[in-house]
């Protein structure tokens, strides 16, 4: 098998995989009154895919990553609609409606920001993969935060824990030691990023699935 055909089954299978966990997210933000992805990670995946579609398209035209890119900026906007739709129940302890709606606002112009300053920086192929692990990073661990501020699993799945695992693993493996889209391999700072997003998600996967204990007793 060519390196072009591995390639592509693993962008299809990174593809496939995060669409089901965009799918469950929104499945379950509306089932569960609740919002699946945080706040930062949903702002950042956000902007990425609404700048990767359109410059993707630019300089390639559709192929598969730009395909799948303007299939998860879909979904996107979903999640977005049950984050500004059930968000403020997890805020109105501490702040006014206004106060919310203004803070996820800045938080969403800043991501944008955050994103075109990296394709700017980087181009389009370095800088899509960097934002994209490093933004992965901190979705693994604001995931296991969600789960210790919620005391549980509200709004989350195994479904999305191994999705989300899997989803990344595949471009590990395809840009950390093989190369693709514009990059060759290995590239060492893509698979050390992508190898801890791994080790923070086997931890979430543990807690989802019931295996790793975490909370103290009731006394």
């Amino acid at each position: 098998m060519g390196a072009g055909a591995i390639s592509l089954i693993l962008t299809l299978v990174s593809g496939l995989c995060w669409t089901i966990v965009y799918i469950e997210g929104i499945r379950l933000g509306f089932r569960e009154k609740t919002y699946a992805m945080p706040l930062w990670a949903l702002a950042l995946n956000f902007f990425w895919e609404i700048f990767n579609s359109i410059l993707g398209y630019a300089e390639v035209g559709f192929d598969a990553q730009v395909v799948i890119n303007i299939v998860w900026a879909i979904c996107d906007v979903f999640l977005v609609v049950t984050f500004f739709r059930y968000g403020y129940r997890y805020a109105k302890k501490y702040l006014s409606f206004k106060s919310f709606i203004f803070g996820s606002l800045l938080v969403f112009a800043v991501a944008a920001v955050v994103e075109y300053a990296f394709i700017m920086e980087f181009g389009l192929a370095h800088g899509r993969a960097y934002a994209a692990f490093l933004q992965n990073l901190l979705m693994s661990v604001l995931f296991i935060k969600m789960f210790i501020d919620r005391r549980g699993d509200e709004g989350q799945s195994l479904i999305i824990a191994v999705g989300k695992w899997i989803g990344t693993l595949a471009p590990t493996i395809l840009f950390g030691l093989i190369g693709g889209g514009g990059l060759p391999g290995p590239n060492t700072f893509l698979l050390i990023v992508g190898l801890l997003c791994s080790l923070f998600d086997i931890v979430y996967i543990l807690l989802a699935a019931g295996k790793l204990e975490i909370f103290a007793r009731s006394q």
